[in-house]
């Protein structure tokens, strides 16, 4: 009888916990949110990211808010013999949050270490060339996004792509996009979206969009999306965010279905920041 009434208990406490727990995470994040946000970590944002004071004042005390709480749940590991620092923190997850400014709620739930190299690093990978030869080789990269719970990035890319905020490249948009993809254990170039009937709205412009692009590089024809986006939907999809945020203005004037699609996903407007 005691042995019943203990696991009885325990069953009980254990679906307490299942119950309250995004209960109660959700409450811990509003209070980190409301935090005061130091002056020496506004001046390092406000030096890192360009775009950072052309946010409305609403939209900037939300991204600060965003940073503490990503700051908190998420772990940096330096590779490579980099020693972490705190401007690296905070410019990666001010870049990152820019993507979480439409209070999606989540804060790449499934993310929980970022590795960060000084520079370009190296991996080696298995190619099947045919059915009866495979290849190792040595890659070079500067950035990629795990399906499980890591990401890495390379520190001189971050650098450059922040100081070059519109050439329409930024390793930290691309490989966070793609954690957004990757929320339902699947990169395939469609997010978790808010609603059932969004699917097919995305769908079609997606491929749309997808096989233009494709269609304009076999061609040789310059684009406004980097060509690496003609690489598979999931590419295209973390490439075009990069476009989204950094050439607002040219990809509403040359791919206007594409730029409101993502405009209504991410429920922002990249394009009024040009002006402010």
């Amino acid at each position: 009888m005691v042995n019943a009434i203990i696991i009885f208990l325990l069953i009980g406490l254990i679906i307490a916990v299942i119950f309250l727990s995004p209960i109660l995470r959700r409450k811990r994040r509003s209070r980190m949110q409301k935090l005061l946000f130091p002056g020496l970590w506004n001046a390092v944002v406000e030096n890192n990211l360009p775009i950072y004071l052309r946010l409305s004042p609403a939209e900037r005390r939300r991204l600060q808010g965003h940073i503490q709480v990503f700051l908190a749940e998420k772990e940096f590991i330096g590779c490579g013999g980099l020693q972490v620092t705190e401007e690296m923190k905070l410019t990666i997850a001010a870049v990152a949050c820019l993507l979480l400014l439409n209070e999606r709620g989540e804060y790449f739930p499934k993310l929980r270490s970022i590795l960060i190299y000084p520079s370009t690093y190296f991996v080696n990978q298995t190619v099947a060339i045919d059915n009866y030869i495979i290849e190792e080789r040595r890659d070079a990269r500067l950035g990629e996004s795990w399906t499980k719970d890591q990401l890495i990035l390379s520190w001189q890319q971050v650098q450059g792509d922040t100081q070059n905020w519109s050439d329409g490249h930024n390793v930290v948009l691309h490989e966070f996009a793609h954690q957004l993809d990757q929320e339902d254990g699947k990169a395939e170039g469609v997010p978790i979206l808010p609603r059932q009937s969004d699917y097919g709205i995305w769908s079609r412009v997606m491929t749309l969009e997808y096989q233009q692009l494709c269609h304009d590089v076999q061609q040789g024809v310059e684009t406004v999306i980097d060509s690496y986006g003609a690489t598979n939907p999931a590419e295209f999809f973390a490439v075009s965010t990069e476009t989204f945020f950094e050439k607002p203005q040219q990809l509403l004037q040359l791919h206007p279905a594409l730029y409101e699609l993502l405009k209504n996903y991410y429920q922002l407007n990249p394009v009024k920041w040009i002006y402010i």
